[in-house]
């Protein structure tokens, strides 16, 4: 079936990206010319990492999120590797570090200043060697701190406790080509991977076993990817014998058939899939494509259901995404996307138009948060555990319209007590002399407490009217968005 021909009604049917204005984009970045299906991006609530050329090494630029422009070419970057960077991840638990894995065989993680870098980085807090060949695949453990995934062309998966620099588990038999990719599940205890003999696996890293299997998922050559959903599907990207483009949804339960397979075009290019296990909706970004599709999965068939197509005229070398927690809620941003061309890196924004202006419950569902649910120690005892949720609620900014509703001002710093007609203002310091004097100041306290009394009535009414229009703006948006 076409994706074309599905039209049914999503809320996020209408989700519509945008390229940010030129001076929010960082410019003149030289990303990396290294030959690996990589995102060459990765980013976090606090920093954007781009992996750029290096000579006589590898490097990657570490960039504050709000240091856009222009970049100099003297910036500092994360040098510490002696061959060209091939991966990064940043890890889910702490905004500061990153780990890295490169052609040098090893990996490395890193520990990046609160306010960036100021000068060069070339000492790691720790280096992890395991590996006879280069290592392409970085990915942190969703749920349990300083565990630390890395696979690498000699075939084998390694997983790491950061924490004491040591190898908990080595996967050495369970791949017998290259690894293209691996996901891990929602909760940590299962990852999957893509692999070059065009077999997806569902693998337990702590016993050491093969879960699940399913061969030729996708029967091209070119390479695959395989993602985790939330719910514990399998979500896949590849070709097809005559080399289009394919997408596909697995029960890991049952991998004889793909519970959905759909075919997109014949680009070359390999396609990276981005998941927001929160909308349930998958950007699919084709390496040297020009666009971003996206599709909404859910319970009933078709369960791949095409969104829309973000297309721009550039074509893209690589792609990060901005975790949920790091958009801006009150702009209903559902995701935010970090797009390298030859020279710089544009963000693209994904938003749902909303009218009303309050905090969308559907949208923000809780999210997952930076705290750790489980120790290292723990995950490997056999424990597991869901991330742990936070509310985007108190990111929400109210926009301007909503804040000029209620008056902030000082109504009393521009009160002046009153003065008797015609009575010149030299007069009033020898009046304060007189018992005249001090009756006049009486009737001012008199009145001063008239005005208080209406003001405090003013300020009741003003709080009663503002309870009124929240309700009032709440039952329409719960009108407008179809829940009443």
């Amino acid at each position: 079936m076409s994706f074309r021909k599905v039209v049914r009604q999503s809320k996020f049917r209408h989700v519509f990206g945008q390229p940010v204005k030129n001076d929010q984009c960082y410019e003149d970045i030289r990303v990396s010319r290294v030959t690996w299906d990589s995102t060459f991006c990765a980013v976090n609530p606090k920093f954007l990492a781009v992996i750029v050329e290096a000579s006589g090494g590898g490097a990657f630029l570490v960039l504050p999120l709000s240091k856009t422009g222009r970049i100099d070419k003297a910036y500092p970057t994360v040098c510490g590797h002696t061959g060209p960077v091939l991966d990064i991840d940043w890890c889910p638990h702490n905004d500061e570090v990153i780990a890295s894995g490169s052609e040098d065989c090893t990996v490395m993680v890193w520990q990046i200043p609160e306010n960036g870098l100021t000068s060069p980085l070339t000492e790691p807090v720790v280096v992890l060697e395991g590996h006879t060949k280069r290592v392409g695949i970085i990915a942190w453990h969703p749920t349990a701190r300083n565990v630390l995934l890395s696979a690498g062309c000699d075939n084998v998966v390694l997983i790491w406790n950061v924490g004491t620099a040591e190898e908990l588990y080595r996967l050495d038999s369970l791949h017998p080509d290259l690894i293209y990719n691996v996901s891990w599940n929602h909760n940590g205890s299962l990852f999957c991977s893509a692999c070059k003999d065009k077999s997806v696996r569902i693998i337990d890293p702590r016993r050491g076993t093969l879960v699940a299997e399913r061969e030729k998922a996708h029967e091209g050559a070119r390479p695959m990817r395989a993602i985790f959903l939330a719910d514990g599907k399998v979500f896949t990207t590849g070709f097809s014998r005559m080399s289009e483009r394919q997408l596909a949804l697995w029960d890991p339960e049952n991998l004889e058939e793909p519970m959905a397979l759909q075919e997109l075009d014949s680009s070359n290019g390999a396609l990276l899939p981005f998941y927001d296990p929160d909308t349930s909706v998958v950007y699919v970004c084709g390496k040297g494509d020009s666009s971003i599709r996206y599709f909404e999965i859910t319970e009933e068939p078709p369960y791949i259901h095409f969104l829309n197509t973000f297309t721009s005229k550039e074509p893209q070398r690589g792609m990060g995404s901005m975790p949920k927690r790091g958009l801006e809620v009150s702009k209903c941003e559902i995701a935010r996307f970090y797009k390298l061309h030859e020279r710089k890196c544009e963000p693209i924004v994904m938003t749902v138009p909303r009218k009303s202006d309050l905090f969308q419950d559907d949208l923000y569902p809780d999210t997952a948060g930076p705290e750790a649910a489980l120790e290292a120690e723990e995950w490997v005892s056999g424990r597991d555990a869901n991330p742990i949720l936070i509310s985007l609620r108190e990111a929400y900014v109210p926009s301007k319209q909503r804040d000029l509703k209620i008056s902030r001002r000082n109504v009393l710093s521009d009160s002046r007590p009153a003065m008797a007609p015609g009575a010149p203002a030299s007069t009033t310091t020898a009046a304060d002399a007189t018992p005249s004097g001090s009756l006049a100041r009486a009737g001012e306290a008199g009145k001063l407490e008239e005005v208080m009394q209406e003001l405090r009535a003013l300020r009741a009414l003003v709080k009663e009217q503002g309870e009124r229009i929240c309700r009032l703006e709440e039952q329409l948006g719960r009108m407008e968005n179809g829940d009443a």
